[in-house]
């Protein structure tokens, strides 16, 4: 289980850069997945539908109530720090719907307040 501030120690981490993706983001994007999958499991949410891609990942957040949101992390090697710092996040009707309704954008640290939220699933 990977915890924030183990995520942290990669804000100023400059990523390999190649045709193949590096080591050092593999290591990363499991970490950062593994720390999405326990905040979800904390919430009471699933992680579904993974796109892991060269240096970017997606996926979705399903609720009890079977509504989603989508997330998206930026290119970690143009765009640093926004894997922290500027996370798309966006409602969406299933977990296909790449389309969803108006971005949003928060935080590593605010995901979870973020994502209740648009899931309009706040604790009473």
């Amino acid at each position: 289980m990977a915890k924030l501030e183990e995520l942290k120690k990669y804000l100023n981490h400059e990523f390999s850069s190649g045709s193949y993706t590096g080591a050092d983001y593999k290591t990363f994007q499991t970490k950062y997945l593994n720390y999405r999958r326990t905040m979800c499991k904390e919430n009471h949410w699933q992680i579904i539908n993974i796109k892991r891609n060269h240096y970017c990942f997606s996926a979705f957040i399903k609720s009890a109530e079977n509504k989603y949101v989508y997330l998206s992390v930026p290119d970690v090697r143009h765009f640093v720090g926004e894997w922290y710092s500027h996370i798309l996040i966006r409602t969406a009707k299933d977990e296909q719907d790449l389309r969803g309704e108006f971005n949003h954008y928060t935080t590593l640290e605010n995901l979870p307040a973020k994502a209740a939220k648009l899931l309009d699933d706040l604790p009473f």
